[in-house]
Order: structure tokens, then C-alpha cells, then sequence
């Protein structure tokens, strides 16, 4: 295939724009940005599972508080009952000893019962204070995972604005191609990430492999026009005063 040297010479900016494009989706795949949000999110799941598991003890120490109130709620009732019984003075000698040692019985239920009522109350303090922690932990999270996310955004839409610039330098270059080549050029490209390099100094800019004489001095006596390709790697060679030719 024939093409003018001047028109050979802009597949390098091609490539040049294209090989901008790979690297902006490299940098996409493995933006430090996106890796700090993942982890922060992470993070955050975790404080919110501590905040959650906090949140559901504090929800059985409530229940066991309201459950023993009402048992000692209930205690005194019967206390009061049976003194009120007591103070009537309307009740026999039998019923008396009962009532009295029913009293008895009640007075060390009801104490159990708010021992066991102060401790529950300890706990639910000192969870509480555990709840408060690990919401004040979660908020902490939430707020750094918000500032990774903004600071993500931004490197996003800094890597838009530049592939916009690389897709808008690459559709001007392609205009001027004609469709044989740049159909070789995308296909070589495709095949193996370059389409096409410079030859300098007797090595090929897309391998890096330098050419044996035999090759070069092929070359060397190759028209300008006509299209040259790497017999190692398969890309176009453009040839320029830097070729060594």
C-alpha cells in the first residue's frame, strides 16, 4: 500500500493519542481515588455493623429493664395489698401469720429483683456509652467516605475532560487517513496495543527490537511511499531522519 510520507507521519500522532487513551483507562481501573473510597466504605460498613449491634443489645437491655419494672411493680402491689390488709385489721390470726410471711417472701423478691434491675440499668449505661462511641465513629466514616468520594469524582471528571480531548485530537487525525490504513493501523493496534511507531536509530518504536542490516538496508530502499511494517511485532514503521536510514 501507497501513502504519502506526510501522511504515514500522522499515524504517530495516532498512536501517540491513542496510547493518552489507554492510559486514561489504565488509570481509570486503578484509580488511587477509587481504591481510598473502597476502603472507606469498608470502614464504614464495619463502624455501622458495631453501631447496629450496639443498638439491638440497647434494644434487649430496654425490653429486660421494662420486663423487671413491671415485676417489681407488681411485687409492691402485693406488698401494699397485703399491708393494707395488715392495717384493716380485719383479717384472723391464721391469715395474719400468712400475710406476714407472704410479706416476708415478697420483701426478698422485690430485692432480688432490683439488684438484678440495678445491674441491668448498669449495662444499659455502659452500652449506652458504647452506642455513642461507635455513632460518633460511623459519623467520623461517613464523613471521610463522602470527602473520598468528592476527591473520586473530581479525578473522574478530570480523566473525562482529557479523553473528551484525546477523542476530539484522534477524529481530526483520522479524518486525514485514508480508510486502508487506518483499517491496518486498528487492526495491528488491536492485535498487539501498537498500530503504529517511529523508526529510530534502527529500532522499532512500538518493540523495541532493533533491525538487523539486512532488514534496514531492505528498508532503506523502500520508496517513502510505500508502508513499512515491523518483522517483529507487525507495526507500521514511519520513517523520518531519525530512522538511521
Amino acid at each position: 500500500m501507497n501513502v504519502e510520507p506526510p501522511l504515514q507521519a500522522e499515524l504517530l500522532r495516532l498512536a501517540a493519542v491513542d496510547a493518552e487513551l489507554t492510559r486514561i483507562a489504565h488509570r481509570r481501573g486503578v484509580l488511587p481515588e477509587q481504591e481510598e473510597v473502597t476502603r472507606l466504605e469498608a470502614e464504614r460498613n464495619t463502624h455501622k455493623d458495631a453501631a447496629v449491634a450496639v443498638e439491638i443489645t440497647l434494644d434487649d437491655l430496654d425490653r429486660d429493664i421494662r420486663k423487671l419494672e413491671g415485676e417489681v411493680e407488681a411485687v409492691r402491689k402485693r406488698e401494699d395489698r397485703d399491708k393494707a390488709m395488715l392495717t384493716a385489721g380485719t383479717v384472723n390470726a391464721k391469715q395474719l401469720s400468712e400475710i406476714q410471711h407472704e410479706l416476708g417472701s415478697l420483701e426478698r423478691r422485690r430485692s432480688v429483683l432490683e439488684d438484678e434491675l440495678l445491674e441491668v440499668m448498669e449495662r444499659r449505661e455502659a452500652s449506652a456509652a458504647d452506642y455513642d462511641h461507635a455513632g460518633a465513629r460511623l459519623s467520623t466514616s461517613e464523613e471521610d467516605m463522602a470527602a473520598a468520594q468528592r476527591r473520586r469524582d473530581e479525578a473522574l471528571a478530570d480523566l473525562d475532560v482529557a479523553a473528551t480531548r484525546c477523542d476530539a485530537d484522534r477524529a481530526g487525525v483520522v479524518a486525514q487517513l485514508p480508510a486502508e490504513l487506518l483499517a491496518i493501523y486498528d487492526r495491528q493496534r488491536a492485535q498487539h496495543g501498537v498500530g503504529a511507531a517511529l523508526l529510530q536509530a534502527r529500532r522499532c518504536g512500538a518493540c523495541r527490537i532493533e533491525l538487523d542490516r539486512g532488514e534496514i538496508a531492505r528498508i532503506a530502499k523502500t520508496a517513502p511511499e510505500v508502508i513499512t511494517r515491523c518483522p517483529e511485532c507487525g507495526a507500521i514503521l514511519v520513517r523520518t531522519r531519525e530512522s538511521g536510514l
